[in-house]
């Protein structure tokens, strides 16, 4: 498969930027097998690897239960979505999943390598999606990433909120968790060392690793599986946490001790792919029209507060959701460039996790 790319793609993410707040403005763990008597009727079934805690309940009360009741096919959710494992799977002839929930590196990576089917382009109204399909990914929502903490342990003026500070051990003190994985983490290293949001692309990869090797002492936790980024917090194993605006606004909800930076965030499409060879892909390209729809989309945001991937689906959400969409015209956060990514996932993770066990 040709790589992807950086042109379009990069355009594509200005043309989103510029238009998200004219639109906001408008709009003032083991498998969970879910099942239905419809389902097991219609011996219908597929398998969606997805990320675990309150997001997969979040996937299952908005997208995957009212699926199941509407078209009968019974639904297996996996957590932790793994492009390694993904890849043995293709290769050995055994594909167990159908559709893949990609954040953006993970997405663009797995269709360079010709991980994903081609999707029916008919099943979807493409001119409601805040950007087009392309590459076999369908644009599901933007994430959020940013700083956590412990209101109750740290308050005001006393936590880091912005990248510089998370980094800046002296001024506060304490541990960090971060991702496994260098995507995030070294947009985050970046934008600590005074990279300018608009000038960090293509990432200085050796530059990321020598702010990441000053604060690698202070890290507690290199993170695999996504709850963690708030549990660990929860738990009080970790001080301040990197993770996810759809993390803390169902802890908070929830009256948890927890709360989230805005001032500066890293943000990403996540995507929905079907599995290359996926041996249910007749209901996975059914999921993935009904999980674009923007009632369904609008459904998931309220739980997990972020932009939707459908513009009709942010006119359906509170007031009070809608505080939870970041404003990607700040001069402090950044949209990460998937195309860059497209083009280095590969070398880089293996360059991070050699890193990260030394």
């Amino acid at each position: 498969m040709s790589k992807l790319r950086k042109e379009g793609v990069s355009t594509e993410r200005r043309q989103f930027v510029a238009g998200l707040s004219s639109l906001a403005l408008a709009a003032a763990a083991a498998p969970a097998i879910l099942t239905s008597r419809n389902a097991i009727a219609a011996g219908g079934q597929m398998t969606l690897v997805s990320w675990g805690g309150a997001y997969r309940q979040a996937v299952e009360e908005s997208v995957v239960k009212p699926f199941m009741k509407e078209t009968g096919v019974q639904v297996t959710i996996i957590d932790t979505p793994d492009l390694a494992k993904l890849k043995a799977q293709i290769q050995t002839n055994n594909v167990q999943w159908d559709v893949f929930d990609a954040p953006n590196a993970l997405g663009v990576a797995g269709a360079n390598a010709g991980f994903w089917e081609p999707l029916d382009l008919s099943m979807f109204d493409r001119g409601d999606l805040v950007i087009d399909i392309k590459n076999n990914l369908l644009p599901w929502y933007v994430f959020v990433g940013g700083v956590a903490w412990d209101p109750a342990k740290y308050p005001h003026g006393k936590h880091p909120r912005n990248f510089r500070e998370y980094f800046d051990v002296k001024a506060f003190p304490g541990r960090r968790t971060f991702r496994n994985r260098p995507s995030e983490t070294f947009e985050a290293a970046l934008l600590a060392d005074g990279v300018s949001p608009k000038q960090l692309y293509p990432l200085d990869v050796d530059r990321a690793f020598r702010v990441l090797e000053r604060i690698k002492p202070h890290v507690v936790k290199w993170i695999d599986q996504t709850p963690q980024t708030l549990t660990l917090l929860q738990t009080g194993e970790t001080d301040f946490s990197y993770t996810y605006a759809s993390r803390v606004k169902p802890a908070k909800a929830s009256g948890q001790s927890v709360d989230f930076s805005f001032d500066q965030t890293v943000n990403g499409f996540e995507y929905l792919a079907i599995v290359k060879n996926a041996p249910n892909k007749a209901n996975a390209m059914k999921f993935l029209a009904f999980a674009a729809r923007p009632d369904r989309q609008a459904a998931f945001m309220e739980l997990i507060g972020n932009t939707p991937g459908s513009k009709k689906a942010l006119t359906l959400m509170s007031p009070e959701s809608r505080k939870w969409i970041p404003d990607l015209q700040s001069e402090n956060s950044v949209l990460m460039d998937d195309a860059w990514w497209a083009t280095s996932f590969d070398e880089v993770t293996r360059r991070f996790k050699e890193w990260t066990m030394s």
